[in-house]
């Protein structure tokens, strides 16, 4: 059977409805999942060097030790999310190796960490974007909650807009944003001396010990949130998809590791310690280029990768939640994909809770950064670690050595966990704690449900040969007009009888009188018997619920059917001034009788 393709001469898809041109390259991908982890460099030098300056220029001096650990773990991280991307082309992550190799339970417990570090990587990201706007400007610092929301309806818009096309806005300032950090680290190191004297570490207040080097490791490990998107996201690359994913999540590790690196040297170069009113990396950059057009130039960049890096959580998460979706532990509803490649109803929930938690902060970064990355190094060792199992189970070529590496990986891993839980649990860490707690409780309450529909509807067993059942047709109708033509000869397809039946309100002079009703409907004549039911109350759907109750009651047909036609109108402003009777009457049935309900749309065209 040939591929489809589209009129617009569209690259064949793969059986998903989806056109490759709506999918990822490597570098929209490097700007639409990476951005987490690229612009993680304007704050994970400054956390080692904030835990390291309690020791003062002996302690700044074990900054490059520090990194090179955390470069070490970044390349065992990148080489085993490549074998992921491999092992599980469909995405998912440490969601997908968990459930295959460490149990369906472990694998929720992923899900749930990477979700809450999904929701608190756009709040965080977003929120330490606009703090460095309104570090520029301190006359917007007052409304920096608006600010933060119309940034999120921003991204939020683009993601809903398309993938691929949101890749596209990213690549700009991603590139600009790279180029400009390692201008920073070239220049910085070929200079003798700084052009603007940084910040010198003060008196030393604490011994280097092995805590202390532990805290800025596990500080400094906040660099490394968002490694693990690419491999999440894979199914929204282009053919191949594995390979071009496997490059992305190559080139994400090495301009990573480059750049913290190169900020490390020049933090050593320049003894550069942490000042409350100017970031590390501005500090860098002045010494390097000088405050001039070129300090601004990286000032603004970071700025907004900073909030853009939000994006990344928008092309991971969604994809998360659809494999949650397919293995019923979320709603199916999260399954769905919209024209361009977007899992809409993942964007949607994922700006709604990262909006909670900005206007709950107040905007503040500090507020949120205690709780941040705990959830997603949960998600790294359970991924480590279910790929040593994967290597010990498949044992193919080369499998100890790949078995080594994902275990020291998970080593790595889980100490850096321990020590974030160790480190922030009184700052807030025991929310995660609780979070995926609540997380895990919900996934397993809707797989249950889902269980028990599965069971109602007999999936899996072969049902007996259809029947054909005796139906009486019941249409609600108010007027005699095409609507109600329409709908009455939809009923009269579907049913053995067919009876319309209205609502009279005596009491009330300016409704329809019942004789009036009749007269329309003898006049008209449709060969369809019309019952009339009164109301003293004025309610619309009490006589209605009583008259199906009464016809059940006689159990003259098989099956009873309430058709409730509706109307169709071209634009969506139309649609608000429609009654919404058929929905008052969908509820009202539903919740007291048992009879099937049909709602059928009708298309009216509006003349002008």
């Amino acid at each position: 059977m040939p591929e489809s393709t589209d009129a617009a001469g569209d690259q064949p898809d793969d059986g998903s409805g989806v056109r490759e041109r709506d999918r990822l390259t490597v570098p929209q991908g490097l700007a639409a999942l990476s951005l987490d982890a690229l612009a993680s460099v304007a704050y994970g030098p400054e956390a080692i060097v904030v835990v390291l300056a309690v020791a003062g220029g002996h302690g700044l001096g074990f900054t490059m030790p520090v990194t090179v650990a955390i470069v070490v773990l970044l390349a065992a991280l990148t080489s085993s999310y490549r074998q992921v991307i491999a092992a599980f082309p469909n995405g998912g992550g440490a969601y997908a190796v968990a459930g295959r190799h460490l149990g369906r339970r472990v694998s929720l417990v992923a899900a749930a960490s990477l979700i809450i570090d999904y929701v608190l990587n756009v709040a965080v990201s977003i929120s330490a974007g606009v703090a460095a706007l309104t570090s520029a400007f301190p006359s917007l610092y007052g409304e920096r909650v608006w600010l933060c929301v119309l940034v999120l309806a921003l991204i939020t818009g683009v993601n809903l807009y398309g993938v691929a096309e949101s890749a596209k806005a990213l690549i700009l300032p991603t590139v600009v944003f790279v180029v400009a950090v390692l201008t920073v680290i070239a220049v910085g190191l070929l200079r003798a001396h700084p052009v603007v004297q940084p910040t010198r570490p003060g008196p030393a207040t604490e011994t280097v010990g092995l805590l202390l080097l532990l805290k800025a490791f596990a500080s400094g490990c906040a660099a490394l949130t968002g490694v693990e998107a690419i491999a999440n996201a894979v199914p929204t690359f282009r053919s191949p998809r594995v390979k071009r994913a496997q490059r992305t999540e190559i080139a994400l590790g090495a301009l990573l590791g480059t750049m913290l690196l190169g900020l490390s040297a020049l933090i050593g170069r320049f003894q550069v310690a942490p000042n409350p009113t100017k970031t590390v990396l501005a500090q860098l950059t002045e010494a390097a280029l000088g405050h001039n057009a070129a300090f601004y130039v990286v000032q603004f960049t970071t700025m907004a990768l900073l909030a853009l890096a939000a994006n990344t959580s928008f092309g991971g998460m969604p994809v998360l939640t659809s494999l949650l979706a397919r293995d019923h532990h979320v709603p199916h509803v999260f399954a769905l994909r919209a024209d361009r490649q977007v899992y809409r109803h993942g964007v949607l929930v994922l700006a709604g809770a990262a909006l909670v938690l900005l206007v709950g902060a107040r905007g503040d970064t500090q507020a949120l950064v205690p709780v941040f990355a705990i959830g997603v190094f949960i998600g790294f060792t359970l991924s480590q670690i279910g790929m040593v199992r994967h290597w010990w189970i498949e044992r193919g070529s080369g499998w100890r050595g790949r078995a080594v590496l994902n275990g020291l990986g998970a080593v790595l891993t889980a100490v850096a966990t321990v020590i974030e839980l160790v480190a922030k649990f009184d700052k807030g860490g025991w929310l995660v704690f609780l979070a995926v707690a609540v997380l895990v409780l919900l996934f397993e309450s809707i797989h249950r449900t889902y269980q028990r529909i599965g069971r109602g509807l007999h999936v899996g067993e072969v049902p007996g040969p259809p029947r054909e059942r005796r139906s009486l047709v019941v249409v609600p109708v108010g007027a005699v007009n095409l609507l109600t033509r329409e709908a009455l000869s939809a009923a009269l397809s579907l049913g053995d009888e067919v009876r319309a039946v209205t609502v009279a309100h005596p009491e009330d002079v300016d409704a329809p009188s019942s004789e009036r009703m009749r007269e329309a409907w003898e006049q008209w004549h449709p060969d369809v018997p019309l019952t009339v039911l009164t109301s003293r109350t004025r309610s619309l759907t009490r006589p209605i619920v009583d008259y199906l109750r009464r016809l059940s009651e006689l159990d003259e047909h098989d099956r009873l059917v309430v058709l409730i036609p509706e109307m169709q109108l071209p634009h969506p402003w139309q649609r608000l001034l429609q009654n919404q009777r058929g929905a008052v009457l969908d509820r009202a049935i539903r919740r007291y009788t048992d009879v099937v309900i049909c709602r059928l749309r009708f298309r009216v065209d509006v003349p002008r």
